[in-house]
């Protein structure tokens, strides 16, 4: 198989991948052409990995590495978009986050890539997602039934350090809450204790408010029917905590903020 039949499909998002990890589309996109330059020069530069996708991306950052490693530094860009929050993060820590989020790369993938152990990845990611919270810290409204469960969700965003905003149990609290809490995160359940819809109250909330959603829910069906707008973010019940913890530094992360007036 050709070297541009292999891996010729997985070049878009290596492309998205440099620019989100270098700060910029200059940077990121010359660091490609330095990859396929070097590529067309000697192919045997290239180790086989685990997949075509996986072997690309570990070149790219034998490449990158080798070539000064360059990224564009926080002061360039201020504001509350995505990229300037990337580039407060360490390099090492950019690159474990970006792999396992925007690429939507496994941990034993983003290991081979990086060249680094389990425990290794897990460190960085959590610094990540620690330095992510530290900037990002919110107030997030909880919409669930079922009293147990919402302890445990609201225990778990005061542990990232988020404020509560509170819980609700049908669509109309949720609203209402919403409007006096003016949370900057939402998470929610599909089916309320009145049969009212989860669904529902967010579109409610989203006519007045801009801020990101995560379903926490065991009817994952009642969202992908495809007759609607799919959330983002959908994690099925039971949870697991760190399933959670990483979706909400994910969307808050991702979420651009309007920027504060003058």
């Amino acid at each position: 198989m050709s070297l541009i039949a292999q891996y010729g499909p997985h070049l878009p998002f290596l492309r998205r991948y440099a620019r989100a990890l270098t700060g910029s589309q200059e940077s990121g996109d010359a660091y490609i052409r330095a990859c396929l330059e070097a590529l067309s020069e000697d192919p045997g530069m290239m180790e086989e990995a685990s997949s075509p996708r996986v072997t690309l991306y570990r070149f790219f950052h034998a490449i990158w590495s080798t070539t000064g490693a360059r990224l564009e530094t926080v002061g360039k860009a201020g504001g509350s978009t995505p990229e300037a929050r990337l580039r407060k993060l360490a390099p090492i820590q950019r690159q474990a986050f970006l792999l396992t989020t925007l690429e939507g790369f496994s941990r034993p993938e983003a290991c081979e890539i990086l060249n680094k152990s389990s425990d290794e990845l897990d460190q960085l990611i959590d610094a990540a997602h620690q330095e992510i919270e530290q900037q990002l810290s919110t107030s997030v409204l909880i919409i669930e039934d079922e009293p147990i469960i919402a302890a445990d969700l609201a225990n778990l965003v005061e542990d990232l350090g988020h404020t509560f905003a509170g819980n609700a149990a049908t669509r109309k609290q949720a609203v209402d809450l919403a409007r006096r809490a003016k949370p900057g995160l939402i998470l929610c359940d599909v089916q309320l204790a009145d049969n009212s819809s989860g669904i529902d109250a967010v579109q409610d909330i989203l006519t007045d408010f801009d801020l990101p959603v995560i379903f926490i829910t065991a009817f994952p069906e009642r969202l992908l029917t495809g007759e609607r707008p799919e959330p983002t973010y959908l994690i099925t019940k039971p949870f697991q905590d760190d399933t959670v913890k990483a979706a909400i530094s994910q969307a808050l992360f991702f979420h651009a903020q309007p920027e504060p007036q003058n």
